[in-house]
């Protein structure tokens, strides 16, 4: 094992599930989303927004990234299955201080991993000056600014994912 390996598996264990609330209070949960599901109301896309305090033991046993996690999370909350391909995912890992923003291949093609990593630039200034709430927000603000874009709403926006924010 490597120095950053025992450092990371550190943090992991010393990182207690309920930090969430340190970053994240009911009323803040709350307010996510409520800001989500303004947004929905705007266009066809759908977002959702994970917060893990750290990763389960397996997982950081195999050594999976905030990337590769995210992933996981995509897929089982069917972030994938939207009638567009337009759901994006907010996955924030506190325990690596580490976040990813994964779109769906339909918004991807008009956003790319440019305009991804153009608000991911803001969202990490945010979360370093501990404004996590703000920077979701932001984050949600700026994702339903593509999806306004390129899926705006018809009439017919049925809500496809839940909107509330999961804690894993």
């Amino acid at each position: 094992m490597t120095v950053n390996s025992i450092r990371r598996l550190f943090r992991h264990i010393c990182t207690l599930p309920n930090s969430v609330k340190k970053h994240f209070s009911d009323d803040a949960i709350q307010r996510i989303e409520a800001a989500i599901a303004a947004s929905e109301l705007q266009h066809l896309g759908e977002i959702r927004f994970a917060v893990e305090a750290r990763l389960p033991f397996l997982a950081l046993i195999a050594k999976k990234t905030a990337k590769q996690r995210a992933l996981e999370v995509f897929s089982i909350l069917n972030v994938w299955d939207t009638a567009h391909n337009n759901g994006v995912l907010i996955y924030l890992l506190l325990a690596d201080h580490d976040f990813e923003i994964l779109a769906d291949r339909g918004i991807h093609q008009h956003v790319g991993s440019d305009g991804w990593a153009q608000i991911s630039q803001q969202m990490e200034q945010m979360f370093r000056q501990g404004q996590f709430e703000a920077g979701v927000v932001y984050g949600i603000s700026k994702i339903s600014e593509h999806l306004i874009q390129h899926y705006p709403t018809n009439g017919d926006n049925h809500n496809e994912l839940s909107d509330a924010p999961v804690i894993l």
